[in-house]
């Protein structure tokens, strides 16, 4: 059998979508954070919608989560970074979870939604 054929009928046995948890491209936050080992913890974040105003370097250090619904909805707290500076004196509750589009790493930088490892 050959590589095509093989990767022919591994096509087959895949969904047609990827699930919610196993998808690269935006999602509401707490989708985001379900990819991720330990929901999120640890990880950056940031709202689409910054890179399109021009904020680059901006972005949320996970500090904790309560995710419920298969990762749907929850709740996330964390520390803000707001261009290049911890804004945050503490760990606050992370807003607007489900209103906004949000990915993975840090505003304007390239390849940010998803490509860059968090430390």
């Amino acid at each position: 059998m050959s590589t095509a054929n093989i990767a022919a009928a591994f096509q087959k046995l895949l969904p047609k979508r990827l699930p919610p948890g196993l998808s690269s491209t935006p999602g509401n936050l707490y989708q985001v954070l379900a990819r991720y080992p330990k929901d999120g913890v640890g990880q950056h974040v940031y709202q689409t919608r910054w890179t399109a105003k021009g904020i680059e370097g901006c972005y949320w250090t996970v500090t904790r989560t309560s995710l419920k619904d298969g990762g749907s909805h929850g709740k996330a707290w964390g520390r803000l970074v707001w261009r290049g500076k911890d804004v945050s004196p503490r760990e606050e509750r992370i807003r607007g979870g489900l209103k906004y589009a949000w990915s993975h790493g840090a505003s304007g930088t390239p390849g940010a939604s998803g490509a860059q490892a968090a430390p």
